[in-house]
């Protein structure tokens, strides 16, 4: 059963079980499945690391299975199984869970962001104060965060999932809406070994 436990901001965070052969096949087709396994468990561990710093409910949900027994603190996140469906459906999915359960401000992050930082996650909440919506634009097309401090389901709803012009059709469907929005900073997912080496420093 989902609660939201004395605090009206949730914070959602999608996640692939880390399985060889499963995770950042983009960066695997580079450098192979281990070493793109490898590289997803650092991402994996940089989110932990960054959610466990957001004052808000965290809600965990895994594509594949809920893992009890894995680094993430079962204290600390409340672990879910994501839908059956596309993306869209599946985000959907998780902010009903939220807004039902009591949450007035809801964000998604994935795995995907090693530039993300808990001040960025905090000002997408401060934005919810006089904004329907907040977006974090990645560099691919795509964004990185999006918040709600009202169900605004739209943007979940025909799109095309992992298309350079994601991020642009969807701020169109949010003017056509008349619905308020705010942009945060744009950043670069890591879709490829290029994104990891560049990140690193390397």
């Amino acid at each position: 059963m989902l609660t939201i436990v004395a605090m009206d901001k949730a914070l959602i965070i999608f996640v692939k079980n880390p399985i060889l052969g499963k995770a950042k096949t983009r960066v695997a087709a580079t450098v192979g499945d281990e070493k793109a396994l490898e590289i997803y468990k650092e991402l994996l561990g940089y989110t932990r690391c960054i959610a466990s710093k957001i004052e808000a409910e965290r809600l965990l949900f895994y594509t594949y299975f809920v893992d009890n027994e894995d680094d993430w603190s079962n204290e600390f996140f409340q672990k879910h199984l994501q839908t059956e469906g596309d993306l869209g459906e599946k985000m959907k999915h998780a902010f009903e869970m939220a807004f039902k359960a009591g949450a007035k401000k809801v964000a998604i992050i994935g795995s995907d962001c090693g530039d993300i930082s808990p001040e960025i996650i905090n000002n997408a909440y401060d934005l919810l104060d006089s904004n329907d919506l907040v977006i974090g634009p990645a560099e691919d097309g795509g964004y990185y965060l999006m918040g709600m401090s009202q169900p605004c389901y739209f943007v979940f709803e025909d799109k095309l999932w992992s298309n350079p012009a994601l991020f642009k059709m969807t701020v169109e469907h949010i003017k056509k809406e008349g619905s308020s929005f705010a942009l945060l900073p744009t950043l670069n997912d890591i879709d490829t070994y290029h994104d990891y080496l560049k990140w690193k420093g390397e």
